[in-house]
């Protein structure tokens, strides 16, 4: 089991870890005070905190990264969350849209044997509702390439593998257009004006905005 932290700084340590996969090098202050909707001043002020327990790096005006007992600590913070999504979903039948709240404070919970067990109960999940990938119990985590759809050719067919902003909005917006990870598209035409996309799913033409088009990660349909 890991050392016992408050939920702030887990969240800190998660928000951490999910802006450095953005990014090269360390995080600013900034980008996690927007992340996390505080002020820059309470940021540096957890950051130090979080030093003295040796789980980040902080160097002023440069930013900041996790160590390796950070990282260990927020990859099981994410494993945490992932899991209990797909238990939500698959379980106890809750819509993808729903599940981030829930997840956030289910998360928490610090018990490797419940976390364990609720991985095995899953028979093992790599993915969660979103497409994101699950670390496993060693911390390893699986990447699948992909590619914006806003990226994508016309005339090929792709398969829906991940989505990029799970907000509540946009998850509810892409269910009316029936857009849902596992899904197969074809691109039919891509507008040189706006760049919005006509695409071809379940046998329907639908029209998406070039933002949508940017939050949809597809990977080329294998034949």
């Amino acid at each position: 089991m890991l050392e016992t932290l408050s939920f702030t700084e887990e969240n800190y340590l998660k928000a951490i870890f999910s802006l450095s996969k953005k990014t090269e090098g360390s995080v600013s202050t900034n980008h996690i005070a927007d992340k996390l909707s505080t002020k820059p001043s309470s940021v540096t002020d957890m950051i130090k905190k979080l030093a003295d327990k040796m789980l980040v790096d902080y160097k002023k005006y440069q930013g900041v990264s996790l160590t390796r007992k950070g990282r260990k600590t927020a990859v099981s913070i994410v494993r945490n969350h992932r899991l209990w999504e797909v238990f939500l979903v698959e379980k106890l039948n809750f819509k993808w849209d729903e599940v981030h709240d829930l997840a956030e404070q289910l998360e928490h919970i610090n018990s490797d044997v419940l976390t364990e067990r609720l991985d095995a109960f899953l028979d093992y999940p790599t993915h969660d509702p979103h497409g994101d990938p699950i670390p496993d119990k060693n911390g390893n985590i699986e990447q699948r390439k992909s590619e914006p759809l806003a990226n994508s050719e016309i005339g090929k067919q792709y398969e829906i593998i991940r989505v990029d902003d799970s907000s509540d909005n946009f998850l509810k917006y892409l269910d009316k257009k029936g857009i849902a990870i596992g899904k197969i598209l074809t691109v039919i035409h891509k507008e040189i004006f706006d760049n919005s996309l006509e695409i071809n799913i379940d046998k329907k033409q639908i029209l998406i905005t070039e933002e949508v088009a940017k939050n949809l990660l597809v990977r080329i349909k294998k034949q």
